[in-house]
């Protein structure tokens, strides 16, 4: 029987145990850290060995394959010495790929691939499809694969997770954009985190789809020196493509084939330029899985923002509360305060990941009137943004229910107080999602 150890307590992690344990492998399960409780009982309920606080090593080089969780850097000694030993590491997606055969439709990118990949779900479900939601939104693939029979899954994949993929193979492969991002964890090289990014393409077939925005730079020009087999599909809002989508005369006009969709832009239910985007990938993925005109004009007329991104709280005294906990980078952080139409109180800040402010002065001095930062070291924003917003106009928190404080103490009536951080949220918070909900606490307790 062969040995599985997993690396990692988390979801990703306990989905890849679960799956190794339902496939009959020896498996073991290791976290350095503390394993969540309700973790730790799935564990339990599957009868499977772990440990946390720490690792044992003769446990874990005792393996014939290890499933590394994204959130673990191939720069830890437990890695090292795993790959000095040559035992194949792989993702959580990899593996649950090996056994699963539903029509895979697979999304990636800096910004704008929760977004898409819960629009391309939402499409999928109204469209009658038996569809599963997974990878980085959700719950673990591997646990769904374990569990339950999908005949179609939409899957957010990070760069972290692409790393260790190897196999996998999407039908639909989607990259909304590539901006610098996570730069810390690719030797503080660009070029590093895009070919992370494009492992997503390396096994498409000519039978299968690329999707990707042909306005994003970088992304052409990694494309221009690899060869790629698929049906390329861009999406554009500069010019008008053959096949693809693309804006002609306030209208998404997707061509696939030798069908043609419309749908009016104000029609849409997202606002803001970098949604036209995120709706013209996903309209493109859901004519490329046969879906009809009419559901996918309804659907994309009819769908609900997703939680921490752009999401409206409430609205008190006439200021608008926005929770935009997910933009972790700066170029998410531009497309929030991009479109905006009213006087914004930017609450921002958190760990930075190499981030370069620049771009973002120019919005800055034509939205922004006050600036909360939440972080534990601000220095690098108040360095960047305290001439333009005037000294009075930027205080330091340490908590939510701080920053929202402040941020009312600044806004007036019509006014947005945006929570777009720009950076990770590892200083205060847990996670992104901790910090958006509390966030909304703290917007309703006020």
């Amino acid at each position: 029987m062969s040995r599985i150890v997993v690396l990692g307590g988390g979801e990703s992690g306990v989905g890849a145990a679960v799956l190794a344990k339902v496939k009959g492998f020896d498996v073991f399960l290791s976290d350095n850290g503390e394993i969540p409780g309700h973790y730790a009982d799935d564990l339990r309920k599957w009868d499977i060995p772990f440990e946390q606080g720490g690792h044992t090593e003769d446990l874990i080089l005792s393996a014939d394959e290890v499933v590394k969780s994204p959130g673990i850097p191939s720069t830890v000694p437990m890695i090292q010495k795993l790959e000095a030993k040559g035992t194949p590491i792989v993702s959580e997606i990899e593996f649950a790929g090996r056994y699963d055969n539903a029509k895979k439709i697979c999304v990636t990118g800096s910004n704008g691939k929760t977004t898409t990949t819960s629009l391309i779900y939402y499409l999928l479900q109204n469209a009658g499809l038996n569809v599963g939601l997974g990878g980085n939104i959700g719950k673990s693939y591997a646990y769904q694969v374990a569990t339950e029979h999908f005949d179609y899954y939409v899957l957010e994949i990070s760069s972290f997770q692409l790393d260790n993929c190897y196999e996998f193979h999407p039908d639909i492969a989607i990259i909304t954009n590539i901006t610098p991002d996570h730069l810390d964890r690719y030797g503080y090289q660009l070029e590093n985190y895009v070919k992370a990014k494009f492992r997503i393409t390396r096994n498409l077939s000519p039978e299968d789809c690329f999707i990707f925005d042909s306005d994003d730079e970088i992304t052409i020009d990694h494309l221009n020196k690899i060869i790629l087999s698929a049906k390329r599909l861009p999406f554009t809002q500069k010019t008008e493509v053959g096949l693809g989508a693309f804006v002609k005369d306030d209208k998404i006009v997707v061509r696939y084939e030798d069908e043609e969709c419309d749908i009016f832009l104000k029609e849409l239910a997202l606002g803001g330029k970098h949604n036209i985007y995120n709706s013209m990938a996903a309209a493109l993925a859901a004519k490329a899985s046969g879906i009809d005109n009419k559901t996918i004009r309804e659907s994309l007329a009819t769908f609900q923002p997703v939680e921490h991104r752009l999401e409206p709280v409430l609205s008190i005294k006439d200021v608008l509360y926005i929770n935009d906990s997910k933009a972790t980078n700066v170029d998410a952080a531009w497309y929030a305060l991009e479109c905006q139409s009213k006087p914004v109180v930017w609450i921002v800040g958190g760990k930075d990941k190499g981030n370069d402010y620049e771009v973002l002065k120019p919005l800055v001095r034509d939205k922004v009137k006050a600036i909360v930062c939440l972080g534990v070291d601000n220095s690098k924003i108040k360095a960047a943004f305290q001439d333009i917003v005037g000294e009075g106009n930027l205080v330091e928190t340490r908590s939510a229910a701080d920053a929202v404080m402040e941020a009312s103490k600044f806004a007036e009536a019509g006014d947005v107080v945006l929570l777009s951080p720009c950076c990770a949220s590892f200083d205060l918070f847990t996670s992104y999602e901790d910090r958006g909900r509390k966030f909304k606490e703290a917007v309703r307790v006020l």
